[in-house]
């Protein structure tokens, strides 16, 4: 099991634009890369994206000679990632909406997400602003179940799904949501970042919840890694 977040230098894009609410890669990001770069990657390989944001592991893919699709919620998500494509003139299917809908009978050899996984009081997903990158619901989880369960139905056989998110939403509960699917699931990598400051502004509402202990100031990322079998 990685503990690494260390790519080799320049592997991934450099210098991306971003509009306004559109998340900027952060440990999370350079994490899943690290899985990222550990896959085989090639001409012949179908890539998905769930949650484009800038774009820079889709662009990444399409670098590395894969066929990449890439999809978000967010409008000015899907005009960065574009724009992004285009200044490295790298070919990138980027599409906006629901992942499910977006990619309606179409099956990838690897999907890669990095979906909305900090626990929020809100119950349902945020509509607009920089909340959509990060809020998933009161367990953190909106968006991960959805993965969880769409996955097989994604993949080709032996197809792989790369998923980081927060130890906080549970990383045993994704493993055995994807093997409950059909998937051989395991957690592949895991970090210890600082808390940033949507954390740190919700503490008391997290552990008046049990999902932090007091004055925690460390977050586990884990990168989940299913396989079609």
């Amino acid at each position: 099991m990685s503990t690494s977040t260390t790519l080799p230098s320049g592997a991934l894009p450099s210098g991306l634009v971003a509009l306004p609410s559109v998340y900027r890669p952060q440990a999370d990001t350079f994490l899943l890369a690290d899985a990222l770069a550990h896959e085989e990657i090639g001409p012949r390989t179908d890539v998905l994206e769930i949650g484009t944001g800038t774009g820079v592991l889709a662009l990444y893919a399409a670098r590395r000679g894969a066929s990449v699709t890439a999809v978000d919620v967010s409008w000015p998500a899907v005009a960065t990632a574009r724009v992004n494509a285009v200044v490295r003139r790298l070919p990138l299917r980027v599409l906006h909406g629901d992942f499910v809908a977006r990619t309606e009978g179409r099956r990838f050899d690897l999907v890669v997400t990095n979906p909305p996984y900090v626990p929020a009081p809100r119950a349902r997903l945020p509509s607009r602003g920089a909340e959509r990158s990060w809020d998933a619901g009161p367990d953190g989880r909106l968006v991960i179940d959805r993965v969880c369960a769409a996955a097989s139905a994604l993949l080709r056989p032996d197809g792989v799904l790369l998923m980081v998110h927060s130890g906080m939403c549970g990383a045993e509960t994704s493993v055995d949501r994807l093997t409950d699917e059909g998937l051989s699931a395991e957690i592949a990598a895991r970090a210890l970042v600082p808390w940033g400051p949507v954390l740190r502004s919700r503490r008391a509402w997290l552990e008046r919840q049990g999902l932090a202990g007091e004055a925690e100031q460390w977050e586990e990322l884990v990168v989940i890694r299913a396989r079609n079998t």
